[in-house]
């Protein structure tokens, strides 16, 4: 039992192969799947697939890289999606310090309102944080202090020990995708070890980061069972043990169906 708590479905290297991937997930044990917008289209693409697929679920949100394309009008539609059934999430949200593609004044503001959105919406908030810890944390905590607090976690965790800890202080969840796999993750494994494994989230980001294993090719959620694997591994306990407990935690993350 494994849920990939982060892919991206509607991204074109799955064109035609969604049906396939999704298969192949469940076979692997994968008990759902979590795909998550990126900005409006997106958004509407991943319901979609939600729509076709009972074990997909979405999340609809403006990435913060793509903040300098949105339109006026997309948070109110972001608004109506997220009423959708099979919505469970507003993301993937956040700030972006690493790639130069939107001013970080008009990431912080866009990232702002969706927590604001979250917390109209009692939805759990999927974040994207890239050399951007301190900044997101900051947010969050002013958040925090001026009523916000949805739930919610750091997607594709990369931060420090410290920064998880902050993160943990904030009530959110820790995901690890494919990285955790990677030989110089040192950091990263830490953080794993010293965090509860009821904290803990296992995700791919699809097509992106694909375990050690296969690094370089196109990843898909079957591929999750390689994350829990390594949890497994740093953490001394039996693999199956380590899935039921992160299947567990994001089903309530998100109020997944049992």
């Amino acid at each position: 039992m494994l849920v990939d708590a982060h892919a991206h479905l509607d991204d074109p290297r799955f064109a035609g192969e969604v049906d396939a991937v999704v298969a192949r997930a469940q076979e692997a044990g994968v008990v759902a799947i979590v795909t998550c917008g990126v900005s409006r289209a997106s958004s509407e693409q991943a319901i979609a697939i939600a729509e076709q697929h009972p074990i997909v679920w979405a999340a609809v949100g403006i990435h913060p890289n793509e903040t300098a394309r949105a339109e006026p009008g997309d948070l109110a539609a972001l608004r109506r999606l997220a009423r959708h059934p099979k919505v469970v999430a507003i993301g993937e949200i956040g700030l972006d310090c690493y790639r130069d593609q939107a001013p970080l004044a008009l990431q912080e503001q866009w990232l702002i309102a969706q927590l604001d959105l979250a917390a109209e919406l009692e939805l759990p908030v999927c974040l994207h944080v890239r050399a951007a810890y301190p900044a997101v944390l900051a947010t969050l905590r002013a958040w925090r202090e001026r009523g916000g607090g949805s739930p919610g976690m750091f997607h594709c965790f990369s931060g420090t020990v410290a920064e998880a800890a902050a993160g943990r202080a904030l009530g959110l969840q820790l995901s690890v995708a494919g990285p955790l796999t990677y030989p110089r993750a040192d950091e990263l494994a830490e953080v794993v070890r010293q965090t509860p494994l009821e904290a803990l989230l296992t995700e791919t980001d699809s097509p992106y980061l694909a375990p050690q294993d296969v690094r370089g090719q196109r990843n898909e959620p079957a591929r999750v069972a390689a994350i829990a694997r390594r949890i497994a591994q740093l953490k001394e306990l039996p693999v199956e043990e380590v899935a039921a407990c992160t299947a567990t935690t994001a089903r309530q993350l998100f109020r997944l169906p049992a």
